[in-house]
């Protein structure tokens, strides 16, 4: 999967070179508060787009495992059914097959239930990193959020709307927790 892209990056950066202008102007010293939380909300989007990505890659990885795993499942079951057919046609020639392939039917039947549950192991791995890539992605999208209105909450020279990206960014931040600690 791609890397989260942050497209908040300009916006961030506009609304700070918007804040220098109204500092040196001796206007509203709030909006220096806007600019730095928009800094901390970038940093946070940020760590969380790289974990999200993170996950990505070992959802993918762990996927390909698993897909190895029922490939070689599957490998197992097709030579234990040539050898089961070839026994079959044995006995029915009126011979008797080779003990050892018979014990290698039971053997390869025995050893795909291993591997059946090491696909499913791998799968189930796959699965709960692509459920943390969903909520960290979640998260990179709010900050994004978070980041845009306080870029607009400068312009517009509203307090109100920065309080409303600090409460985006605060949903950010739960995301951000509850796809890295729980």
């Amino acid at each position: 999967m791609d890397e989260i892209e942050n497209y908040s990056e300009h916006i961030h950066e506009q609304s700070n070179e918007h804040a220098h202008h109204m500092l040196e102007e001796g206007k509203e010293k709030w909006v220096l508060y806007v600019a730095l939380t928009t800094a901390v909300f970038a940093v946070l989007a940020a760590i969380c787009g790289l974990l999200a990505g993170d996950h990505a890659d070992e959802s993918m990885l762990a996927q390909m495992r698993s897909s190895d795993q029922w490939a070689y499942y599957q490998a197992k079951g097709i030579k234990a059914d040539v050898l089961a057919s070839s026994n079959k046609l044995i006995v029915a020639l009126g011979k008797t097959p080779a003990p050892q392939d018979t014990a290698k039917v039971k053997a390869n039947k025995k050893e795909q239930a291993k591997i059946m549950e090491q696909a499913k192991e791998f799968q189930k791995e796959s699965d709960g990193h692509v459920a943390r890539h969903k909520i960290l992605a979640r998260g990179v999208t709010l900050f994004q959020v978070a980041i845009a209105i306080g870029a607009i909450s400068i312009i517009t020279k509203r307090k109100s709307l920065w309080i409303a990206s600090m409460c985006f960014a605060l949903i950010g931040v739960f995301f951000l927790l509850q796809g890295t600690v729980f």
